[in-house]
């Protein structure tokens, strides 16, 4: 699956534009190694899953829902063969609060090109006879949650043959589908009712072309002298300089950001390992200190960012509230240091767009 490979080259620092397109389900198994958008994860390493604490989002305590995966491997690096990076995110629209990181993870997962999962060689590019349940288990004999896909530990007590990471995706099996399942009665399908998923599309990628530089000169964004006096309430001359000056900022990096996705308005992630992140606004920019250290010691440095048009394909939209973003960026440890089978956890970043911009 070439068009899902992001293929890391620590010589260039190249943006690669990610987009979504519809697959068929086989194409998004593990075992094709997928960029992929919703369903259920395409776990990379087959054991030391996240465990239910580590998913858990840390305002609502509820579970996190996969949202997407990277595939990026690192060229000229045996342990980074194969390498995927994992975002959960918590669908509670409360949680999601302006600039506010915690209803967020992110995973980094590698493995050498001979490891105890997959075979060394590429896997066929067609459908398989006979198709893996890999919903349920994991070909390591872990046990996945029948809603979401993430580790499960906790069995039906009633049959025994389905597991769920939580009683509250429990509950709401057993309310769609697992009753009458369990009763070996007729049942819908579960991804027929299953509204902890976002929809699975496959996330393909291609270099981004930038057009000739327009040879004009722009003109810049500042206040109008007379509007600011205007708006001068008894506010110090220092302090409305100070507005002015953030105003213009926010609107400049805004404009940049309009400008600079408006080639591929449809582009849904942008990446570029050891760049920068385009960011919507100039508020709530993280500086170098803000960006923990990876537990080995090393920094950790821009990887990719999640574009707000990502939210048009994942059926969010509700009257009263929804999730939201501006970007979000992640931040990976600058050596992808060696942790074996685990998937451990890594830096992530949300910006929302501006209250003046938003208006």
């Amino acid at each position: 699956m070439a068009a899902n490979v992001v293929k890391v080259s620590e010589a260039k620092r190249e943006v690669v534009l990610g987009f979504v397109e519809e697959a068929e389900s086989w194409q998004l198994l593990s075992y094709h190694f997928p960029s992929k958008v919703g369903g259920r994860p395409a776990w990379l390493s087959q054991v030391d899953l996240p465990s239910l604490s580590e998913l858990l989002c840390e305002k609502c305590k509820l579970p996190s829902v996969f949202l997407l995966q990277v595939y990026a491997p690192i060229t000229g690096y045996d342990r980074c063969f194969h390498r995927t990076l994992f975002v959960f995110c918590c669908k509670t629209p409360a949680c999601c609060t302006r600039n506010d990181n915690d209803c967020f993870k992110v995973f980094r997962c590698q493995l050498p090109r001979k490891n105890d999962f997959y075979s060394y060689d590429p896997p066929p590019d067609e459908k398989p006879a006979h198709l893996v349940e890999e919903h349920r288990v994991l070909i390591s004999g872990l046990k996945l949650c029948r809603l979401c896909g993430c580790l499960g530990q906790k069995a039906c007590s009633r049959c025994h043959s389905v597991t769920y990471c939580c009683k509250e995706h429990q509950t709401i099996d057993w309310k769609y589908h697992h009753k009458k399942e369990c009763a070996n009665e007729v049942s819908q399908k579960p991804e027929e009712h299953n509204s902890c998923l976002f929809p699975e599309w496959e996330l393909v990628t291609e270099p981004e072309e930038l057009p000739a530089k327009d040879t004009k000169n722009h003109e810049s964004h500042c206040l109008d002298q007379e509007s600011m006096v205007s708006l001068n309430n008894g506010l110090e001359e220092s302090e409305l300089e100070s507005m002015a000056l953030h105003e213009t900022q926010d609107s400049n990096v805004f404009q940049k950001f309009k400008e600079r996705i408006a080639n591929e308005p449809q582009q849904v992630l942008r990446y570029c390992k050891g760049g920068s992140p385009l960011w919507v606004s100039a508020e709530h920019v993280p500086h170098e200190d803000d960006i923990t250290k990876c537990p080995c010691g090393a920094k950790r440095v821009f990887e990719f960012q999640i574009m707000p048009q990502l939210l048009n394909h994942l059926n969010v939209d509700r009257t009263d509230a929804s999730i939201d973003w501006g970007t979000v960026a992640i931040y990976t440890c600058a050596d992808s240091c060696d942790q074996g089978s685990k998937y451990t956890a890594e830096f992530i970043w949300k910006q929302d767009i501006s209250a003046d911009q938003a208006e």
